[in-house]
C-alpha cells in the first residue's frame, strides 16, 4: 500500500488529519489532490495521509491502516465498490467516512444526496459535512466447496439473475455509458436465466420455500433510471429490506418493471395513488419482506452472488444481518 505518511506527520500537533483512499490510476487524481489541499486549509486540517487501493485490496486494509494511524476522517474516492470496501474496514470504529463519488452508479452517494459529478463540492462535504449514522448489511456466504466469506453491503446484495446480469455486463460499455451498461448485461443474462428454489428464514421464524429469479437484500431502495426498487427502505432504520423477484414468465417481467418504475415512483407519491396500489394487490411478481436477519439456501445448487454492483461468484447459502448505525458518514446538511 502506498501511504504518504511524512506529509501527514508534519502537521501541527492537535490538528485533525484525514486519510484519502483512492485508485491512483483513475482520472482526476490531480484535481482531487488540489481540492483536498484547499479543504485542508479551509477546515484547519493537517496535510492528509494518502493511501492507494490495489487490485488485491480495494479499500478494506487501507481503511484499517488509516484508523491505526489515528486519523479523524477517512475519505473514499471511487465508486460503490471502493466505498463498500472502505466502509467494511471502518464499520464499528466511529471514524467518519467521507465520499467523493467517482464510479459507475454511485448509488450510496446518490441516496445520501451527495454531490455526484462535482468533485470539488464532494470534497467540501467530506471535510465539512454533518456526521450521520447509517446501517451496514453483513452477508456471510457459503460456497459449494464449503468455504465461507463475509461481505459488507451499503446498497444491495443479491442472489440470482441480478448477479448474473452484473457478471455479463461489458466492462468497456460500463466505462463509456455508466449504469446503462447493466441494461445490456440484463438482456444477455435473461435468456440463460431460470428461476431457482430457495429456502429462507426471516428473523428466526419458521422456514419458508419460494421459487424466484432473484432475491435482493437492500439497505436502501433507490436505483438509477428513476427506479424505486424498495420504496420504504431506509439506510438508517435498523432493518434490512428483502425483495423476492418471482415472475412466472417473460411477460411477468413487465409487471416487475411496472411496479418498480411506475407504481413505486409515481403512484405511491400521492395518498390516492397509494390507496389504489394497496387495493389492487394480488400480484406476486415482487414480494417484500423486512427484518433484521434472513438466511437463504439454494437446495438445487449454487447461484450467482453480488454485492453493491460487484460479482463475487456462486454461493449455496447466505446469512444476511443488519448492523444498525455501524458506520458514520459525512453528508450534506
Amino acid at each position: 500500500m502506498g501511504g504518504e505518511r511524512s506529509r501527514a506527520d508534519a502537521g501541527a500537533a492537535g490538528m485533525p488529519r484525514a486519510a484519502i483512499i483512492s485508485n491512483p490510476s483513475k482520472d482526476g487524481i490531480r484535481r482531487l489532490r488540489e481540492a483536498v489541499a484547499h479543504a485542508e486549509r479551509r477546515q484547519g486540517f493537517a496535510p492528509s495521509l494518502w493511501i492507494d487501493t490495489s487490485a488485491d485490496d480495494p479499500g478494506v486494509g487501507q481503511a484499517r491502516e488509516a484508523v491505526e494511524a489515528g486519523v479523524s476522517l477517512v475519505v473514499a474516492a471511487g465508486g460503490d465498490g471502493t466505498v463498500r470496501a472502505v466502509a467494511s474496514g471502518l464499520r464499528g470504529t466511529g471514524v467518519p467516512l467521507g465520499i467523493v463519488p467517482a464510479g459507475t452508479g454511485n448509488l450510496f452517494a446518490r441516496n445520501l444526496q451527495l454531490p455526484v459529478g462535482d468533485l470539488a463540492d464532494a470534497v467540501v462535504v467530506a471535510f465539512s459535512g454533518v456526521d450521520r449514522a447509517v446501517d451496514v448489511v453483513v452477508a456471510e456466504v457459503e460456497r459449494a466447496d464449503g468455504s465461507e466469506e463475509a461481505f459488507a453491503s451499503l446498497v444491495v446484495a443479491g442472489v440470482g439473475i441480478d448477479a448474473a446480469m452484473i457478471q455479463k455486463t461489458n466492462p468497456t460499455l460500463k466505462r463509456r455509458f455508466g449504469w446503462l451498461a447493466y441494461v445490456d448485461g440484463g438482456f444477455r443474462a435473461l435468456p440463460a436465466s431460470a428461476p431457482f428454489h430457495l429456502n429462507y428464514r426471516l428473523d428466526g421464524a419458521h422456514p419458508r420455500r419460494a421459487r424466484a429469479s432473484s432475491v435482493l437484500i437492500a439497505n436502501l431502495g433507490s436505483l438509477p433510471g428513476n427506479i424505486e426498487l424498495i420504496p420504504d427502505a431506509e439506510y438508517d432504520d435498523g432493518k434490512l429490506d428483502v425483495a423476492l423477484l418471482q415472475p412466472r414468465s417473460v411477460f411477468g417481467w413487465f409487471f416487475v418493471w411496472w411496479k418498480v418504475g411506475w407504481e413505486n415512483v409515481v403512484m405511491r407519491r400521492s395518498r390516492l395513488g397509494r390507496r389504489i396500489v394497496e387495493r389492487s394487490g394480488g400480484r406476486t411478481e415482487i414480494v417484500y419482506l423486512r427484518g433484521r436477519e434472513i438466511t437463504v439456501e439454494m437446495p438445487d445448487g449454487p447461484e450467482e452472488f453480488e454485492v453493491d454492483g460487484d460479482g463475487f461468484g456462486e454461493i449455496v447459502r447466505a446469512r444476511f444481518r443488519v448492523e444498525p448505525a455501524a458506520l458514520i458518514v459525512r453528508a450534506a446538511e
